[in-house]
C-alpha cells in the first residue's frame, strides 16, 4: 500500500521555493549586508518602502524580530504597550516585549483580536508617576489566532487619530497583511499613512525561505538597523533571501485568493464534521475550528495525521488549518476525500 501524500496544513511558512523564485535568488548580485553594501538587500528594502509609502526599510530573518526591534525603538524601559490579548506579539515572541524592551503590556478583549479606538482612549494611562506611560498601540493584520481576521480601516484610522492626540506610536504586526488587502482592495500606501512603522512577513502567504521587512521613516530604521546588530541579527550575503522577496513582492501577492478559495472550502467541510462545534468565519487563509469539548486537540491532530493532514493545536479544543501556495486544488480534493472519513 503506497504511502500517502502529506497535506501541509500546519502553517504557510512551510512553503518551499517557486522554481522561479529558485532562479531569481540564485542569480541574485550580492553584498555584505552589515556594511550596507548587499545591492539586492537594498533593492528589496527600498522596494517595500515605496509599496507602503515610507521613507526606509530593514531586512531581518523574521516578523518576530521586526516586530520586536519596532517596539524597541518606539518605548522606553517601563512604558506601556497596548495590544489586543490574542497578539502575536504577546503571546508568540517569547515574553520580548518584557525581555527585550523592559515594557509593560496592557492587554485588550477585541473582536477575534481586533481592538476599537473605544477601547483604546478607555485604558490609556493618566499622566501620574504611579502609572507607566502609554507609549505604543500595537496593531496585527491580518489576526492569526483570530481565525484570520482583519480590520476596518475605518477603524484604523480613528485609533491613528487617538494616538496622534495622546503622542503614542502606532504599530503594525503585518504578518499576514497582504492576505487583508487582496480582501479589503485597499493599497498598502492606505497603510503606510496611518503606522510609524510596519512589519511585513514575505515567508508567509508570500513564500519566501526566510525573511521579513520593517518599515519606518529613515531616521526610525536607523535606529532600528543598530538594535538589530545589537540583537546578533546583522547578516551578510543576504541578497539571496532578499531577491526571492523581490520577486515574491512582484508575483505571489495576488495568487493568495487562490489561498483564501480554499481556506474557504475547508471551513465548509469541517463545519460538517459531527466533532467540531464551530468554525470561527474564514476571512482570509486560517481556518480554526473547535471540537466538542470531550475532544483534545491533540489527540485530534494525531488523528489527523493518520490520514495524512498535518495541521496546528490551537488551544486545548481548537484545531488550525493554513493554506499556502504549495497546496493546490488538486490537494483540496484530495482533503476533501480524506476529511470525510470519520476521524476519530
Amino acid at each position: 500500500m503506497s504511502e500517502l501524500k502529506p497535506l501541509e496544513l500546519r502553517s504557510d511558512t512551510f512553503t518551499k521555493p517557486t522554481p522561479a523564485m529558485l532562479e531569481a535568488m540564485f542569480s541574485a548580485e550580492v553584498g555584505d549586508d552589515v556594511f550596507e553594501e548587499d545591492t539586492t538587500v537594498k533593492k528589496l528594502e527600498a522596494k517595500a518602502a515605496e509599496m507602503f509609502g515610507y521613507e526606509a526599510g530593514l531586512f531581518c530573518t523574521s516578523g518576530t524580530m521586526t516586530n520586536q526591534i519596532a517596539i524597541n525603538v518606539h518605548v522606553n524601559q517601563g512604558d506601556e504597550v497596548i495590544c489586543d490579548a490574542l497578539s502575536h506579539v504577546y503571546l508568540y515572541e517569547g515574553g520580548g516585549i518584557a525581555s527585550n524592551s523592559s515594557a509593560s503590556v496592557n492587554l485588550l478583549q477585541g473582536n477575534r483580536g481586533r481592538i476599537t479606538a473605544e477601547q483604546i482612549i478607555d485604558v490609556i494611562q493618566p499622566d501620574n508617576l504611579h502609572h507607566p506611560v502609554s507609549r505604543l498601540v500595537s496593531l496585527e493584520n491580518t489576526v492569526n489566532k483570530g481565525g484570520g481576521a482583519y480590520y476596518d480601516i475605518q477603524e484604523i484610522v480613528k485609533i491613528k487619530e487617538i494616538c496622534k492626540a495622546h503622542h503614542m506610536a502606532l504599530h503594525l504586526d503585518g504578518a499576514r497583511i497582504f492576505n487583508a488587502l487582496v480582501e479589503t482592495k485597499e493599497s498598502p500606501k492606505q497603510y503606510g499613512e496611518l503606522f510609524d512603522s510596519i512589519s511585513i512577513c514575505l515567508s508567509k502567504g508570500l513564500g519566501i525561505p526566510v525573511g521579513s521587512v520593517l518599515l519606518g521613516t529613515k531616521e526610525f530604521i536607523t535606529k532600528a538597523r543598530r538594535v538589530r546588530k545589537r540583537w546578533g541579527g546583522g547578516w551578510r550575503q543576504a541578497g539571496y533571501l532578499a531577491a526571492a522577496g523581490i520577486y515574491a513582492l512582484d508575483n505571489h501577492i495576488d495568487r493568495l485568493t487562490e489561498d483564501h478559495h480554499r481556506a474557504r472550502a475547508i471551513g465548509a467541510l469541517m463545519s460538517q464534521k459531527s466533532e467540531v462545534l464551530e468554525v470561527l468565519p474564514v476571512d482570509t487563509n486560517i481556518v480554526i475550528f473547535t471540537l466538542d469539548n470531550g475532544i483534545l486537540s491533540s489527540d485530534y491532530v494525531k488523528k489527523l495525521a493518520e490520514v495524512g493532514i498535518k495541521a496546528a493545536t490551537f488551544g486545548k479544543h481548537q484545531v488550525r488549518f493554513v493554506t499556502h501556495l504549495d497546496f493546490t486544488d488538486q490537494d483540496l480534493e484530495e482533503f476533501s476525500v480524506r476529511i470525510k472519513k470519520d476521524i476519530l
